[in-house]
């Protein structure tokens, strides 16, 4: 029986929703037994082994030399950065909060694109990042209480920052890298740079519950690693702008998963934060397609859709 490609464009979007959904459970369950920093080295030593298996399988393309260090950069911001203030700030904060504060980046990656590189910002992005940024308060605010928002709160959205800043950069090693290729790069430096955390893991493995080592080993493999390789099936296949409204679904899913695994009860003003959050997202990130429809429309000889088709 052949599987068709839509089918498997759908598998493939589904996979990479459930997986990095799991990513907060797993951290949640993760930190019963390891501090934060095993915790990332331990997961992301596991996901570069898997990368490696793959790399071999694919044949991927070696860096170039000059590269190396802006692969470095890559994996601090992506990888080391971003999943130690996640692990220590989910430390206070449940996984569904977590979750949807980690899905604000695009909100700071308007920010870095404003102040660093100076790019133009409309008044309608500036309203969404406000409003995105209400919504992140709402959510904490609402998961632990204010005091929450001083400590482990603002760990998650340095968490969302250092992704955001990675979007930024990422560009100039698009046109160099296939997706694939860039992710096994950064994956693999970010590994090298947690390799401080390295002492005293082999004890933290040899004491840590088998429930924790598991839910780890299933971060390694899923989050870190094949939800990436799915992902990359899919932007090959469909444009990144359309893509990227799948990951609007990992919060729900994910506070799903975390009721239903650790039993976390889900506060009505988180998911208002969350509708707050993501909708700023969605509005900001849909007004590049409203603005081309406007420009299309208005272009001489165009005419307007309800007339198309009636001559």
């Amino acid at each position: 029986m052949k599987i068709s490609p839509v089918f498997k464009l759908v598998l493939a979007s589904a996979a990479v929703i459930l997986c990095w959904a799991y990513s907060p459970v797993g951290i949640h369950i993760g930190l019963e037994g390891y501090s934060p920093g095993h915790l990332a080295l331990l997961r992301f030593l596991i996901a570069s082994l898997f990368m490696g298996a793959m790399a071999l399988v694919l044949n991927i393309a070696l860096p170039r030399w000059r590269d190396l260090p802006g692969l470095l950069v890559l994996g601090f911001f992506a990888i080391a950065l971003h999943h130690v203030s996640l692990n220590y700030g989910q430390q206070g904060l449940s996984a569904g909060a977590s979750s949807v504060l980690a899905q604000s980046a695009p909100i700071f990656s308007t920010l870095i694109a404003f102040f660093w590189l100076k790019e133009p910002v409309s008044g309608w992005r500036w309203g969404c990042v406000l409003v995105g940024m209400l919504g992140a308060v709402i959510v904490v605010m609402g998961d632990q209480g204010l005091g929450a928002v001083e400590v482990h709160g603002l760990l998650v959205l340095l968490a969302a920052f250092s992704w955001g800043l990675y979007f930024v950069l990422q560009r100039r090693f698009s046109g160099r890298y296939g997706v694939l290729t860039t992710v096994c790069y950064m994956v693999w430096s970010g590994t090298l740079l947690l390799t401080v955390y390295a002492p005293g893991l082999a004890r933290a493995v040899a004491l840590a519950p088998w429930r924790v080592n598991l839910a780890v080993l299933l971060l390694g493999l899923f989050p870190s690693a094949l939800a990436y390789l799915a992902w990359a099936y899919v932007l090959a296949r469909v444009e990144v702008s359309r893509a990227s409204i799948a990951m609007y679904l990992i919060p729900p899913v994910a506070m799903l998963l975390a009721a239903t695994v650790l039993g976390e009860q889900v506060q009505s003003s988180v998911v208002l934060g969350a509708a707050v959050v993501l909708g700023s997202v969605m509005a900001m990130q849909g007004e590049g397609r409203w603005r081309q429809c406007r420009t299309v429309a208005s272009a001489p000889g165009v005419k307007p859709l309800e007339t198309r088709g009636r001559e």
